[in-house]
């Protein structure tokens, strides 16, 4: 059996896309996952399996999710090690800075740098990105929601292809917890 995170992208936001946790943990439960647990209204859930793989895992919750709820949901599924993984290849100092400062996106596949060629980083100073294991890092000094290279970075253009999905600091390094 491995523990895996399922992150949702874009539920519970602005009264749009409605997906009340216990009844994602019943659905869940419902697809044979087992220790569904839930974390925040934002889309996190933590399970254990031992069938399929993440890929297979997301694309079954995601069309379990549609089915449902009529509306459909990216979903990212990643297990400890990867979670655990891309915390501690940060590279900015997340014990310095607070939560807010300190954002990962999550994509569904790898991306390399080609992709975010134009973005011109130092017009963006002091915000900051870096990419790592199909995940960007955004260091964020005023946070996500002030953040002009955050708005650039979601850009569909640059996103075209990729379900993506952010978490702040402090949700991710739950998520290693829960899932550990």
């Amino acid at each position: 059996m491995t523990t895996y995170a399922a992150l949702l992208r874009g539920i519970n936001v602005g009264g749009s896309k409605k997906v009340p946790m216990a009844d994602l943990r019943t659905l869940m439960t419902g697809l044979g996952y087992d220790g569904v647990r839930t974390h925040l209204q934002s889309g996190q859930a933590v399970f254990t399996s031992g069938d399929g793989d993440e890929e297979s895992l997301a694309a079954e919750l995601a069309g379990a999710i549609e089915r449902h709820f009529g509306f459909p949901v990216g979903v990212i599924v990643r297990d400890h090690a990867y979670l655990k993984a891309v915390a501690d290849a940060c590279p900015f100092p997340a014990a310095e800075l607070q939560a807010k400062q300190l954002h990962i996106t999550y994509f569904s596949e790898p991306v390399d740098a080609a992709r975010f060629a134009g973005v011109e980083p130092a017009a963006y100073l002091p915000e900051e990105f870096r990419l790592g294991d199909r995940a960007l890092y955004l260091y964020a000094p005023d946070g996500l929601g002030r953040s002009k290279l955050a708005e650039q970075l979601s850009r569909p253009r640059l996103t075209k292809g990729l379900t993506a999905t952010t978490r702040n600091w402090n949700t991710v390094v739950k998520l290693v917890e829960l899932t550990g």
